[in-house]
């Protein structure tokens, strides 16, 4: 059974990050200076429900840069959630039952930035395939989501980041993981308005702790503790920088 669910399937069609293919990489900064003191160090997920819709989900939003962490009756016999979008922290409710052995389809609403929000919230039986289907945030109209199922013996991890590239193209490059499973899922989204999403990259996190890409093995960065950092030369010379760090 795969535990490292995604959203939009984050498979690496073609060895295309950014719109560019890869072929050089140098990694930077291996000794960690910051520490996510709210993040969890050991999986929230409890072991009675890891092959279940019940449990706990994590994610990251673009479309701006956020977090949304799902809580389905992982120990208790409450439905929660919690947002954090430009650092304000939204708590989310739901008012639809589980349903045991049954896919789980809801609706959660808060409160953000003084007007009341919605995320549609969707998971298969058995905890597969989690999707945010439908969102209605005012002022984030795009906003698009990438959430992974947290297992009793895999601790997701997410982490908010930018890039920048040469001739000053810049944005936000947000990166879900599981060291225990030694695998990883990023999506980026540029800063020039009306861009799209660019959430088909994903791979392994080798022995040094670096992010490899799936199919071509090109290293994007480093993982040092709390924090990502990488650079890498694309395949029309421009140099494309990363950086990132812990935030759920």
């Amino acid at each position: 059974m795969k535990v490292f669910k995604k959203t939009k399937g984050i498979v690496m069609l073609s060895v295309v990050i950014f719109g560019i293919s890869l072929f050089v990489l140098s990694c930077s900064k291996d000794s960690a200076s910051y520490t996510c003191a709210t993040c969890h160090d050991t999986p929230e997920a409890l072991v009675a429900n890891d092959g279940s819709a019940k449990g706990i989900y994590k994610g990251t939003e673009v479309g701006s840069s956020g977090t949304l962490s799902i809580n389905i009756q992982n120990g208790s016999s409450t439905i929660t959630g919690v947002m954090v979008l430009d650092g304000e922290s939204v708590i989310l409710t739901s008012s639809v039952a589980y349903v045991d052995g049954a896919a789980y389809v809801a609706p959660f609403t808060g409160v953000f930035d003084g007007s009341p929000i919605s995320i549609t919230f969707s998971v298969a039986i058995g905890g597969l395939t989690p999707l945010v289907t439908a969102s209605n945030i005012p002022g984030h109209p795009d906003a698009t989501f990438t959430l992974y199922k947290e297992t009793s013996t895999s601790l997701i991890e997410v982490f908010e980041g930018t890039y920048t590239k040469t001739g000053g193209e810049t944005g936000v490059f947000n990166i879900l993981l599981s060291r225990a499973l030694n695998k990883w899922g990023g999506v980026a989204l540029n800063d020039e308005p009306g861009s799209e999403p660019d959430d088909d990259i994903d791979g392994t996190i080798n022995a040094s702790n670096q992010l490899i890409v799936t199919g071509n093995g090109v290293n994007i960065g480093t993982i040092s503790g709390d924090e990502i950092h990488g650079s890498f030369v694309d395949g029309n010379s421009a140099t494309i920088n990363i950086t990132g760090h812990r935030t759920l």
